[in-house]
């Protein structure tokens, strides 16, 4: 029963590259054997299966992840060893969280004293363009989880993988973290290319950060978590606007350029949400408008969810500037989905002659800014573990994620151009459709 995201996908494609063998006995002192009571080594056979069901009768798929966690033998010495971290694209909760679990991971655990911190994202990583790196102590990020932004900083845009391994080569950087989406982790695998065609020992792992959830080969992105909780606040926002006034509707847009996982989440935790619209599902404005002027004939309020990469759906036209990554801006002019939506149901009801009072709600900024919940901070601290783990025991060009609940190593090479999508035909969508209640659309 493969699901979409695994079509076309090969084993060979899921082969994790490694700078050698690993002759350093491992610092943490774990177990080689099971049931002592003390966590064990994971062995380098150890797979995680791509896909947990099958009908009855079906041969199971052969595509696996390499397991992650701790290895017996290290690559590297811990004494002799310089890492770097950057941080790149947008805000997101956790990042901090991130940041710090590597930094106390790598000292704490294996000894690590030198540790960089690579300022304003790939831009840290470029002479001329980026600032000096920030040395990185447990003293000096101990509280930062408490708050939310980047410590490090960010930004968006590709740089020169040339320029940048030169950087990392000069400043004798042999594990890099990167923490971003998917626009850094193709930056990652660029900088793993050129490290390995040019012969220059570098480990570059990734750690997968998009509120978005669309990474592909990953079950959940930190900051998804509290992406949801704080958006579903805003949307009990504008349900209690909208119950407030006769003929009141609330339209909120969340985050999802390309996918709807916070929106459609936001709707389910709700319980409140009407119409959740996403940029997987086509819909027609039309019906959108005819089916929310028979809701408020019949309830007098409504709540409308969408996501911003649906701005195409509500004006076809709609264009504008893109941002350094190449993303189209949804925040500006016609590809903003939220006023769109607002003044076209505002104009429609008008011409009905239906009175109302119409309120937009925009979390979008709030939600990136936050700290991390509880959730995510678990999370980000586990992630952060499995690349600490990962990089010194030389895997590079990899993606520390998460799939069926274990932690996975994934080739680079096999996230870059694969994306994370709902299914209308799954169980999500169908989630949301019976808690809204909502028609079909498209029609």
């Amino acid at each position: 029963m493969k699901t979409r995201e695994l079509e076309g996908l090969r084993a060979e494609d899921l082969v994790v590259s490694r700078l050698g063998p690993c002759a350093i006995p491992s610092p943490l002192a774990l177990s080689s054997a099971a049931g002592d009571f003390v966590p064990d080594y994971v062995s380098d056979r150890a797979r995680v299966l791509a896909e947990v069901e099958a009908e009855e009768g079906e041969a199971p798929s052969p595509l696996a992840f390499v397991k992650a966690g701790a290895r017996e033998r290290i690559y590297f010495d811990p004494a002799r060893l310089r890492v770097g971290i950057v941080t790149c694209g947008g805000l997101c909760p956790g990042l901090n969280n991130v940041v710090r679990a590597l930094v106390m991971e790598l000292f704490h655990k294996y000894g690590v004293r030198d540790i960089a911190g690579f300022r304003y994202g790939f831009e840290g990583l470029v002479p001329g363009v980026g600032v000096t790196p920030v040395p990185l102590v447990p003293d000096r990020v101990d509280d930062i989880h408490k708050h939310g932004g980047s410590f490090l900083g960010l930004s968006r845009g590709a740089q020169s993988p040339s320029a940048m391994v030169d950087e990392l080569a000069a400043r004798g950087v042999s594990i890099l973290f990167a923490i971003g989406g998917d626009g850094t982790q193709r930056g990652a695998h660029a900088i793993a290319t050129e490290a390995r065609r040019r012969g220059v020992e570098l480990a570059v792992v990734g750690v997968p950060k998009t509120i978005d959830n669309d990474v592909a080969f990953v079950d959940k992105t930190f900051g998804f978590d509290t992406a949801v909780e704080v958006a579903r606040q805003a949307v009990d926002a504008a349900h209690n606007e909208a119950r407030g006034a006769r003929n009141g509707v609330g339209v909120v847009k969340l985050m999802g350029r390309d996918a709807g996982f916070i929106a459609a989440a936001a709707t389910i935790a709700s319980h409140d949400v009407n119409y959740c619209l996403i940029p997987e599902v086509p819909f027609r404005l039309e019906a959108l408008l005819a089916s929310l002027e028979q809701r408020l004939h019949r309830r007098a309020h409504a709540v409308v969810v969408a996501a911003e990469g649906c701005a195409a759906r509500v004006a076809p036209d709609a264009g504008g500037p893109r941002d350094a990554s190449g993303n189209a801006r949804y925040a500006s002019g016609g590809n903003d989905v939220g006023p769109l939506l607002r003044d076209a149901i505002a104009a429609h009801l008008q011409r009905r002659g239906v009175s109302a009072s119409v309120k937009y709600i925009d979390p979008s900024y709030m939600i990136r800014s936050v700290a991390a919940n509880a959730s995510d901070a678990v999370f980000c601290d586990g992630l952060a573990r499995q690349a600490v783990h990962a990089g010194m025991a030389g895997f590079t060009d990899v993606l520390v994620g998460r799939w069926h609940r274990r932690f996975t190593l994934v080739p680079l090479a096999a996230v870059a151009g694969r994306h994370r999508r709902i299914d209308p035909d799954d169980g999500l969508w169908l989630e949301v459709l019976e808690s809204t209640g909502q028609p079909a659309l498209h029609a």
